[in-house]
């Protein structure tokens, strides 16, 4: 995991350029130079700081240098960073210390989760490398793949709901404080959509003039449009026969079966409301992954079953490059008949984030704690989020401004 992460950093890293690594001065992303030195140091304070063992590679004021929750984020782009080299080559004496601690005392427990840990995180970093390309108009990090759509499954499925268990298991699988623990929740009957909400809906609510009726749009929403006076999504243009959009660094036709993306909480709560539709809770978002009609009890890692994530069942990491039409990836569906829930964009639910009953925080205090109440939650990863991080418990989490990251949305009935 930590290999194929770190292979991924650096795929990425040889595509910036000069001033690239730096990049403008944005409230929403980080420069990667910073970015991709603090991966060098997560790694060494959780994988050897922690067991009391040393890379000898970080610089001696790596702490005020790379740790996120104590150097502000507008004060990245002036620090006195390492160059690129150094920095390139404090990663890899980095990982050349953890693989020795590795092969050595592999069979620690500690040493697992924090090797895991690291590996997810810098997973992570890697998924807002490739949304920075975009919001900087950089250059795409891999060359889009044609994936055609599958069969019709617009509409509704009928879910009855009922008692099950919310967030992960106890099973000896790594997962986040925040997944911790599952708990009985009582979810009612509801309706869901079989598919993320696609370009050509989103459109005719543009075209009706959505982002100019405030009737649509709540106090906060309509605070967010006073200040970004929004007309349309935020890489979305006019064309000459219709909509194009803004990916990475080229314009495009937008298609319109595949998902809106870059799609804020605002946007998609006044789509709904527009539409006479709501967002998904959290419960039913995951009651509608994980159960099987007729077997009260059972609940599955993933949509599909307990099987890993597969090119044929996900749009993640590896498969399209960019969105793919909403009704493909028919491999993939849920027991319900609900598509792509895993994969494609990221899902605004209906609620803020918050702890589960008796959350305890990990060691990690950072990750969750500081975030509950003001970010909203979203569910089941993007097109590029790797495999091994994503799964039916797994909760992310923006806040409800939020529109450069790959983030899109489904709906139920009201």
């Amino acid at each position: 995991m930590l290999d194929e992460a770190r292979q991924r950093t650096l795929a990425l890293a040889a595509q910036f350029e000069g001033e690239q690594w730096l990049g403008p001065k944005l409230r929403i992303v980080n420069p990667p130079l910073w970015e991709i030195g603090h991966l060098g140091w997560f790694e060494e304070r959780w994988c050897l700081r922690q067991r009391g063992c040393s890379s000898g590679f970080l610089p001696s004021n790596a702490d005020a240098l790379y740790d996120s929750s104590k150097v502000t984020h507008d004060t990245r782009w002036g620090l006195q960073l390492p160059t690129v080299r150094k920095t390139l080559d404090m990663l890899a004496g980095i990982r050349s210390s953890v693989h020795e601690q590795f092969s050595q005392h592999g069979d620690n427990a500690d040493l697992r989760y924090f090797v895991q840990l690291s590996a997810l995180h810098e997973e992570m970093h890697c998924e807002a490398f490739t949304y920075t390309r975009q919001t900087h108009g950089y250059s795409e990090p891999c060359a889009k793949k044609r994936i055609p759509g599958g069969n019709d499954c617009s509409g509704d499925v009928e879910i009855p709901g009922g008692r099950f268990v919310l967030g992960a298991e106890k099973n000896g699988q790594f997962v986040f404080d925040n997944e911790k623990w599952g708990h009985a929740v009582e979810v009612l009957p509801f309706r869901m959509s079989r598919t993320q909400v696609t370009n050509a809906q989103f459109a005719e609510f543009v075209e009706a003039g959505g982002y100019c009726n405030p009737d649509w749009w709540n106090k906060e929403g309509r605070k967010w449009l006073t200040v970004t006076r929004s007309q349309h999504p935020l890489y979305w243009r006019p064309g000459g026969r219709g909509w194009v959009h803004l990916r990475y660094d080229h314009t495009e036709p937008l298609v319109e079966d595949e998902p809106v993306i870059h799609i804020n909480w605002h946007e998609a709560a006044a789509w709904c409301r527009w539409a006479g539709r709501r967002l998904p809770t959290e419960s039913e978002w995951e009651f509608a992954a994980s159960t099987v009609p007729g077997e009260p009890g059972l609940k599955r890692r993933y949509p599909w079953g307990n099987e890993l994530p597969s090119t044929s069942r996900a749009n993640l990491h590896g498969a399209a490059g960019y969105t793919a039409p909403v009704d493909a990836f028919a491999d993939g569906d849920s027991a319900w008949g609900i598509r792509q829930m895993i994969g494609n964009v990221w899902e605004w639910t209906a609620d803020w984030f918050q702890p589960y009953p008796g959350f305890v925080r990990d060691p990690y205090a950072e990750y969750s704690k500081p975030w509950f109440g003001n970010h909203k939650v979203l569910r089941g990863g993007c097109h590029a989020t790797r495999a091994c991080l994503i799964r039916n418990t797994l909760r992310n989490f923006y806040t409800p401004d939020r529109r450069d990251v790959f983030a899109g949305f489904r709906t139920c009935a009201i």
